[in-house]
């Protein structure tokens, strides 16, 4: 496997100490990878784009950013290999978001991770589902970060989120920063619209995704040590 890194991309994924999981929802085994750094301030969950997975590179990237700023990951995919087939289910954000909330309650059941702080981070349609779970879990969420997200697909929620939110978008993407612009004003938490210049969707040069890391990295770091 090849991942998106500091040092370049296109280098080989280097050792990973992740637990392997499998989270019980709907009836079905949805597979993830957990990683908590001693001592962590809180617990960044992602909730991936249509079509991708746990083991996308760059969400691996920034993930591996998080965990060098001492907090902890949890990756894992959002539909099962058979769901995912099924491509209206990659479009359900209803569906996207009954998931996502029911693992951030199967967190406060695990003795490692009950009582942490949780932040969001979602990525394209992952964001609507974050922003939609973060809107019915205002007691359990602390952070979002929407990456290039699909923030229309929440709109009907924006008033109910608490969290401290954070949009990250590519200056390149123009029709998802309009709707990102959009969202933001009508948030009423704690907010900010952070513009990658000339970034397209994909925050596909290597210092694009880099600043998505670290300023992603700041507000996590920020918000869930608040928390």
């Amino acid at each position: 496997m090849w991942v998106m890194h500091a040092h370049g991309v296109g280098s080989p994924m280097p050792h990973r100490t992740d637990t392997l999981v499998h989270i019980p929802v709907d009836g079905v085994d949805l597979e993830g990878a957990l990683e908590l750094p001693a001592g962590a301030p809180g617990l960044v969950v992602f909730a991936h784009g249509s079509g991708s997975s746990r083991r996308s590179p760059r969400n691996n990237y920034v993930a591996g950013v998080l965990r060098e700023r001492g907090l902890g990951t949890l990756l894992f995919d959002l539909l099962t290999e058979s769901e995912d087939r099924v491509r209206e289910n990659r479009f359900d954000i209803e569906l996207l978001t009954d998931r996502l909330v029911a693992v951030t309650e199967w967190l406060g059941t695990r003795e490692d991770t009950r009582g942490l702080p949780v932040g969001y981070f979602g990525s394209s349609t992952g964001a609507a589902a974050a922003l939609r779970a973060a809107a019915r879990l205002p007691d359990a969420v602390d952070a979002v970060v929407s990456r290039g997200g699909r923030v229309d697909l929440a709109a009907d929620v924006l008033e109910y989120v608490e969290a401290p939110t954070l949009f990250v978008v590519g200056g390149a993407d123009t029709e998802v920063l309009a709707l990102n612009r959009d969202a933001h004003a009508r948030l009423t938490c704690e907010t900010e619209l952070h513009v990658v210049p000339g970034a397209g969707h994909l925050f596909e040069r290597e210092d694009e995704l880099e600043e998505v890391a670290e300023v992603a990295a700041d507000w996590f770091a920020d918000a869930l040590r608040r928390a």
